[in-house]
């Protein structure tokens, strides 16, 4: 069995990337409502500060602040995947390992998870989240993408609406 090194730091900041197994699959977006319903029941059960998210059809970011004597935010993403898996079917073609361990085949295993360090650290990660829908081609301004907290950051303005766009020549900028 794997043994992953996981930070323990209790009350730390976290940036995560969590993904479906298909990645050419869209479903995150396309449920988005049962995604939003198991974030918050997550957070009900487990309570945790969303600093930034950013969710794309296969796969999310997201920064957690997690409370002053907890650091389990394993738990927290077992509990977020399990709540919205449990009204999916499962995936077509299940592996063996998947059957045995009641999986549905709809999450990848593992999530990369990054201890924020300090304030520069945050903000680019802050950043790379907002920035993530125009990385990929899904818009050409983050303002266009409707499932991030690029919107509420703006709100706040904490950045401006011409934050964060890919130009005409395909070339990716950031407002000032």
């Amino acid at each position: 069995m794997s043994r992953y090194r996981r930070s323990l730091a209790e009350g730390a900041t976290f940036f995560f990337t969590v993904t479906l197994a298909d990645r050419r699959s869209q479903l995150l977006t396309r449920e988005i409502k049962l995604l939003r319903r198991a974030y918050r029941l997550t957070r009900e059960r487990y309570p945790f500060e969303t600093v930034a998210v950013c969710i794309l059809p296969d796969h999310l970011h997201a920064i957690w602040e997690l409370p002053e004597n907890d650091a389990d935010f394993s738990r927290r993403w077992a509990c977020l995947k399990r709540f919205f898996s449990s009204s999916l079917p499962s995936a077509a073609e299940l592996a063996d390992s998947k059957i045995h361990k009641r999986e549905k085949g709809i999450w990848q295993r593992r999530f990369w998870e990054h201890q924020i360090r300090d304030e520069l650290d945050l903000s680019r990660h802050v950043d790379y989240i907002h920035h993530n829908a125009v990385k990929h081609g899904l818009v050409k301004r983050a303002e266009d993408w409707q499932y991030s907290s690029f919107h509420q950051y703006a709100k706040d303005g904490l950045l401006p609406l011409d934050w964060g766009f890919r130009d005409d020549d395909g070339d990716q900028k950031f407002g000032e």
